[in-house]
């Protein structure tokens, strides 16, 4: 077990910027709407939100105009003093995982996000992620709310069932009690969020699992969030042999990458 490296707590006031990372990949489609959704939000300065935010859109390689459609966008115009901007940063396509790795590590302020281009999560969430944060290092936003409902019960029942063998999976070899490991709305401390990135080395669609893992391995203080979520379908998910050994082989391999051993 590595030494714990939990930084100071830091009052929720005090957390003064915030940087929104966005990965996104051939959504041409669904980034104005979810754009415009987000930034009347933004812009309408609701409380407890941070005084400068940064909205990072991390293009996963699109070939669907998807960065161009970014850079159209007046919020892109704006001058960097503005309180409120948005920025676009391009990488070559490498799935989820990487672009929200790369996003990640490109953030700055005190506090940093990630959520799913779609707005599957609403914006109006943000306050109850930054707010925990102000007294722990990683927030993680969970579709399990505290009557024991599961927004999750929207999806196809396929999806459902595959959920759960994933999470019987997940929660024995890795993450232990976290239920919503999936949830794509995951909150950090600066400090905490370079750190854990910095040694992610999972880029398949569970590399939350290993974002997880390594929070609790390296000792953060980890707070779970009930948040609304809605199912936007569209997912790219193909569910097949090939992505369930995919799976499996990640889940059993990450506590393994991270002991020095290369499976």
């Amino acid at each position: 077990m590595e030494t714990p490296t939990t930084p100071e707590p830091v009052p929720a006031h005090a957390l003064a910027s915030l940087t929104l990372v966005l990965p996104a990949y051939n959504e041409a489609e669904r980034i104005g709407p979810a754009l415009d959704e987000l930034f009347a939000y933004l812009d309408a300065s609701p409380t407890g939100l941070p005084a400068r935010i940064r909205v990072l859109v991390v293009d996963d390689g699109s070939t669907d105009g998807t960065a161009h459609l970014v850079l159209d966008r007046p919020e892109a115009a704006r001058p960097e003093a503005h309180a409120c901007r948005l920025e676009l940063l391009r990488v070559a396509h490498g799935g989820k995982g990487a672009a929200v790795h790369a996003g990640m590590l490109a953030a700055t302020g005190e506090a940093v996000v990630f959520a799913d281009a779609d707005m599957a999560t609403p914006p109006d969430q943000l306050p109850l992620l930054l707010a925990a944060l102000g007294s722990t290092d990683v927030a993680l936003g969970s579709r399990i709310q505290p009557d024991g409902s599961d927004m999750r019960a929207t999806q196809p029942a396929y999806r459902r069932l595959l959920g759960r063998l994933f999470h019987g999976l997940a929660s024995i070899w890795v993450v232990g009690p976290v239920q919503d490991t999936q949830c794509g709305f995951k909150g950090f401390r600066l400090a905490a969020a370079r750190e854990v990135f910095g040694r992610q080395r999972v880029t398949s669609i569970v590399f939350d699992v290993e974002l997880i893992y390594l929070v609790r391995r390296l000792g953060y203080r980890m707070s779970i969030v009930p948040i609304r979520w809605e199912d936007r379908r569209g997912s790219r998910m193909r569910p097949g042999l090939r992505l369930a050994i995919r799976v499996a082989w990640d889940l059993f391999r990450i506590p393994l990458l991270h002991r020095g051993v290369q499976p």
